[in-house]
């Protein structure tokens, strides 16, 4: 399941919100809250582009909880860092799906959290980088649609 949390302002950075699991229930609150302090350490450096993040937060079906920021960079690149929790074979502590600590492998995502960056590419050049003028607030507003992650086409 995909789900779309609204944009959220972080070390002064828009960050769209993607939420992936097979729960229906969606991510637990305390997971959501543990992913999201590690954020600003996953953000980069202002550049002078547009202040613009998007994240895939994905609770997996075994104990991992999994955080990925994109974040645009020099005006048209898609800049990567990642975090995860509860999944020992990435480097965890344990199987605490709430102590989340950044990735060293360069690992983009897996199969299931890759959907929204097509859509946020084509987002970006929609709004940030085809118009006369960018527009930020129409980049923000505009996010894939929830669902599956699985079958688009």
């Amino acid at each position: 399941m995909l789900t779309v949390a609204p944009p959220i302002e972080v070390a002064g950075r828009w960050i769209k919100r993607y939420h992936v699991t097979a729960d229906p229930a969606g991510i637990a609150p305390e997971v959501e809250e543990a992913a999201y302090a590690l954020l600003p350490a996953l953000l980069p450096e202002q550049d002078g582009t547009p202040p613009a993040s998007f994240v895939v937060l994905h609770r997996g079906g075994d104990d991992g909880a999994y955080l990925n920021a994109y974040s645009w960079v020099w005006d048209n690149v898609l800049h990567f860092r990642g975090a995860a929790a509860g999944q020992p074979v990435l480097g965890c502590p344990d199987r605490d799906p709430t102590h989340f600590g950044t990735l060293a492998i360069p690992w983009i995502g897996c199969v299931w959290e890759l959907p929204p960056i097509l859509h946020e590419r084509d987002a970006w050049v929609r709004h940030l980088l085809s118009p006369t003028a960018p527009d930020l607030a129409g980049y923000l507003a505009d996010s894939l649609s929830g669902g599956t992650t699985g079958g688009r086409s």
